[in-house]
């Protein structure tokens, strides 16, 4: 036996004309972080997405107001390839923009600020957009969270999925379709969580809201273990849950603690997700979560120890890995169909809540 027996030779053809993205990944992408990105795609598509697994997406950075859930994440919902997400506000109060067919520009980052402020002109990095796309989005925040639905304490999922009935309402009055991720998340019944709520512009309407009598309260307890639920179905039905995650920051945190919540919190037997995808800039030595290895998850029991080998971090912009690794799972897999957690969430939590009253923990935590 070769003792190269294991591994494939790297021989990579020529590029041509017309050649698709996901057959430039499978061909040339062959070393360095290439080939992580290859491997990433691959594993996505090959373990993560087969036999009905539960994929869970976190996202951080600016990737919305760029555009890229327009242009990924919402083709990826609707070939039923996401299943729920955790994001930060920001990132859904400018993808809302799109629903409300409000314009972004490209831009330049070496423009003066200074003279954009004078012209009222916002920019994030290189994305222009005028002021008044802020004072609108928050107006039609505000107007929405008014509805009677809205004032009671509610998880952002819930929160999310019934603002963006509002939006797609609009979307639809306006001649759009599937421009806003919060909409066509609210069409396909993927749960949106947001880890730190009061973290936004939507936060921060909410807020004001509230200082005018408006009953509106986030229910982070019923995100923390409605998350846990989502994962434990996954576990509970035989089914694989595998975290997708660009950036990192508090949504990776997030979405990763469901499984120290099941296990160290509520003392139900549990190994940890079983694949893990990561599109980073961080580095791991600084002590950051964003830069934190899958091997350093195992210790926490995030990530199941036998599943380390399918585990992928690539070191790249978000920006540009997504658009790839969509390609790639759209050309290799036929669409899936949607899970509709949303549908279901009453069901997922009460099943998690019925094991942890039968677990020692729960008597232990009645005991004290």
């Amino acid at each position: 036996m070769s003792k190269f027996s294991r591994f494939s030779r790297l021989n990579p053809q020529p590029i041509t004309r017309g050649i698709r993205a996901s057959a430039l990944i499978a061909a040339t992408f062959q070393a360095y972080n290439a080939a992580r990105l290859r491997e990433g795609a691959e594993l996505f598509c090959r373990k993560m997405l087969p036999r009905n697994g539960t994929v869970g997406v976190s996202l951080t950075g600016a990737l919305t107001p760029a555009g890229l859930g327009k242009s990924c994440l919402i083709p990826l919902i609707k070939a039923g390839f996401i299943d729920w997400i955790i994001t930060t506000g920001a990132n859904l109060y400018h993808d809302i923009h799109y629903g409300l067919d409000m314009k972004l520009y490209r831009g330049s980052p070496f423009l003066d600020d200074v003279q954009l402020r004078e012209k009222h002109i916002i920019r994030i990095y290189d994305i222009l957009f005028d002021y008044r796309v802020l004072l609108d989005t928050d107006a039609f925040i505000r107007q929405v969270i008014a509805g009677p639905e809205f004032q009671r304490p509610l998880g952002t999922d819930e929160f999310h999925y019934l603002l963006g009935k509002y939006v797609h309402a609009r979307e639809k009055k306006l001649g759009l379709k599937d421009t806003s991720l919060i909409s066509v998340a609210y069409q396909y019944g993927v749960p949106l969580f947001t880890s730190s709520p009061g973290d936004s512009s939507i936060g921060m309407n909410v807020a004001a809201m509230a200082m005018a009598g408006n009953k509106l309260q986030f229910d982070v307890n019923r995100d923390v273990n409605q998350t846990a639920a989502i994962v434990y179905n996954a576990k509970r039905t035989g089914h694989t849950s595998s975290v997708f995650i660009l950036g990192g920051g508090s949504p990776k945190n997030f979405m990763l603690q469901t499984e120290p919540q099941i296990q160290e919190v509520l003392g139900l037997d549990e190994k940890g997700h079983d694949y893990f995808l990561q599109i980073t800039d961080a580095r791991p030595d600084t002590g950051g979560l964003s830069g934190a290895t899958p091997a350093e998850a195992v210790s926490w029991g995030k990530v199941d120890p036998n599943k380390l080998p399918d585990a992928v971090v690539c070191y790249v912009d978000s920006t540009i890995a997504l658009p790839l690794i969509t390609a790639f799972a759209l050309d290799n897999i036929k669409p899936r169909q949607p899970k509709r957690l949303m549908a279901v969430r009453d069901k997922l939590l009460a099943r998690v809540q019925a094991d942890y009253e039968k677990s020692p923990y729960y008597k232990k935590f009645l005991d004290r």
